[in-house]
């Protein structure tokens, strides 16, 4: 599994990074975990607002920071299963 956290790397995205890698240690998931900082990448995702988060190439969430919970259901949803 890949995560990528989109932003510049200002506060709400460290917040987002954090609330990630907590959320995949609560699920016991291992990922790859990526900051992506260019803004044409970001732009690439069709995302206007950052912070974003994507799983596995889709962005699930963009404009805010979930809490830890939200971000451990988005990882369910998007069939995370462990492994990799």
């Amino acid at each position: 599994m890949i995560v990528k956290v989109l932003g510049p790397g200002c506060a709400n995205c460290r917040n987002l990074e954090s609330a990630t890698r907590s959320a995949l240690a609560d699920l016991g998931l291992q990922a790859t975990v990526e900051k992506v900082t260019d803004y044409a990448a970001i732009a690439g995702y069709g995302v206007m607002r950052t912070p974003a988060l994507v799983i596995d190439e889709t962005v699930v969430v963009s404009g805010r920071v979930p809490s830890v919970a939200q971000v451990r259901e988005l990882l369910t949803a998007a069939g995370a299963t462990g492994g990799q």
